[in-house]
């Protein structure tokens, strides 16, 4: 229910010249979602002009006949939309940068919630079916219990690999048992060392995003 009412509300509002979403919680305890502020305990979860405010997570280049990738750049959009808030909050509860966490998300999955490999990771972060069992996620497919278990996992894997970004991507693809077994250092496997190697070009790539905004940002107050 939590994550239809903020599907419903981003969709609402995607096509205004301002969109913001708020997150609150009524009196009988319920999160709830609206794109206007409510009275009681609420907070800004999300803002943007439009939804290409945050096509900074888009692959570079994509144009409508598709992209490199084979991704649909129309569904791509939409699903960063409907999902960009629930990564954001995720990566806040967890304290972990929202561009890692988005940079995870369109490499495992391209955002779509419905994404299943060939060996059963299923959802926006790609989630085994142990793992998710690991991190209490009942259903593996709900975008907003997806992003937490794998944003947690991620947390974990850091701490693990003592914040060695790479290592904890590796364990992220190929299984932590696998990086200790490799003496502490990324497995020999093509696809675990191409997968580290596109999570960090994607990070890169949103944190330069991120630090443009911000400096576009500044200029516009300072001026």
């Amino acid at each position: 229910m939590r994550y239809a009412l903020l599907t419903i509300i981003l969709l609402a509002v995607a096509e205004s010249a301002s969109a913001e979403i708020y997150k609150y919680q009524d009196v009988e305890g319920r999160i709830c979602f609206s794109d206007k502020p409510m009275q009681g305990d609420y907070k800004l979860l999300w803002r943007s002009k439009s939804i290409g405010e945050i096509s900074s997570y888009a692959p570079p280049g994509m144009t409508r006949s598709g992209s490199p990738s084979g991704w649909d750049p129309a569904q791509y959009r939409l699903n960063l939309a409907r999902h960009a808030p629930i990564i954001d909050e995720a990566a806040r509860r967890v304290r972990l940068r929202p561009e890692l966490l988005h940079a995870m998300v369109k490499a495992e999955s391209g955002y779509d919630p419905n994404a299943l490999s060939k060996a059963g990771a299923r959802g926006l972060m790609q989630l085994m079916p142990d793992t998710a069992k690991r991190y209490g996620v009942t259903n593996i497919t709900d975008p907003y219990q997806n992003v937490d278990g794998g944003s947690r996992y991620l947390r974990d894997l850091l701490a693990m690999f003592n914040s060695n970004l790479s290592l904890a991507l590796a364990a992220y693809n190929s299984g932590e048992n696998n990086v200790k077994k490799h003496g502490n250092q990324v497995p020999p496997f093509p696809e675990t060392q191409g997968y580290v190697k596109k999570v960090l070009e994607y990070y890169t790539e949103n944190r330069v995003a991120t630090a443009g905004k911000e400096k576009t940002a500044s200029l516009s107050v300072t001026n």
